[in-house]
């Protein structure tokens, strides 16, 4: 019998073509609903799903009840109940590595950006203000030789720190669940507190997965522990902090500024502030939005669901336990 297997995001031809090879594929490139008949249709066929940015929840996996696999185009794994998963035997793959260094290049997007206003200062040219030599009212803030505080020193982080320590000269300070031996000796990097970090840093930049732990981690008082020259940075999930808090540490000057990727609603509504603040880059959600690293991620989505569907071990799997209890 020819697997099945559900895409519900886009894949390029050839990659689409060699999950063709070797299953019956159905493709849902802009599914709006999940609920959408053709698409609930295929589900109860289903072996394998590829896609991300959908919220996975049980009611939908019993509407799968052949599922084996889920390859997320991601390497953030919120928009799945892993441990549901894990209890039905259905493995989850995403996708780490491959987007590790464009998305520490987009916080240090964010940091140098927010550091010398760069977006504010670019409108001021752009709306022909710029009419005589800028004075302190347009300086920014220095970023090498700064204090750097990671938030999380995962993958991401630690290429972050590196960008900030060997490039910029920045002392790095990380909080983490486990001492970074290797990353203190290469980078000078110190292990400390989240409370001593946000006292000491001149750049925060947060990077934790987002998980029951640290949902809002960032909230009023930490904001109130960072300096007023501090700059906030954001490239992990926008519910790793309190957003509200975010605006009022912005608004009345408790912080110098934020440089922002994610956020507790994406796309942003229209009434937020924050899109329209002098002090706040905000971009939207582009952390590993390239050509190349979009291509690399949808690329190991495949290799893992047709390593998954032929019984071997993925080469990205987040539910360990999963794999385990199928080769016992």
């Amino acid at each position: 019998m020819t697997k099945r297997i559900v895409v519900y995001r886009r894949l390029h031809d050839d990659q689409l073509a060699q999950l063709q090879r070797d299953f019956h594929v159905d493709v849902f490139e802009h599914l709006e609903d999940l609920d959408d008949p053709a698409f609930r249709a295929a589900l109860r066929e289903a072996h394998g799903l590829v896609g991300a940015s959908r919220r996975i929840t049980p009611e939908l996996l019993d509407a799968a009840p052949r599922l084996e696999a889920i390859a997320s185009v991601s390497v953030g794994v919120d928009h799945y109940p892993v441990d549901e998963l894990t209890r039905r035997g259905i493995l989850l793959c995403n996708t780490p590595d491959v987007l590790t260094e464009t998305t520490a290049d987009t916080a240090f997007l964010l940091i140098m950006s927010a550091a010398r206003r760069a977006v504010e200062l670019a409108d001021f040219v752009t709306r022909g203000d710029w009419r005589a030599s800028i004075g302190e009212a347009q300086f920014g803030s220095d970023v090498h030789g700064k204090t750097l505080g990671m938030v999380g020193m995962g993958r991401i982080g630690a290429a972050i720190a590196r960008r900030g320590a060997l490039g910029f000269g920045m002392h790095v300070r990380y909080s983490n669940a486990s001492p970074k031996p290797a990353l203190e000796e290469e980078l000078g990097a110190r292990r400390c507190t989240l409370d001593a970090l946000l006292g000491e840093a001149d750049f925060v930049c947060v990077t934790v997965p987002l998980s029951a732990q640290t949902e809002r981690l960032i909230g009023a008082r930490e904001f109130g522990l960072m300096r007023p020259s501090s700059i906030f940075v954001n490239v992990s999930r926008g519910r790793v902090v309190d957003e509200a808090a975010l605006i009022e540490a912005l608004e009345q000057g408790r912080i110098h500024a934020a440089g922002l990727d994610v956020f507790a609603q994406e796309p942003l509504p229209a009434d937020s502030p924050l899109p329209h603040m002098a002090n706040v880059v905000a971009l939207p959600h582009i952390g590993s939005a390239t050509h190349e690293t979009r291509t690399a991620m949808a690329q190991r989505a495949v290799d893992n669901i047709h390593l998954a569907l032929r019984g071997e071990r993925p080469i990205s799997l987040v539910n360990e336990q999963a794999w385990a209890e199928r080769r016992a």
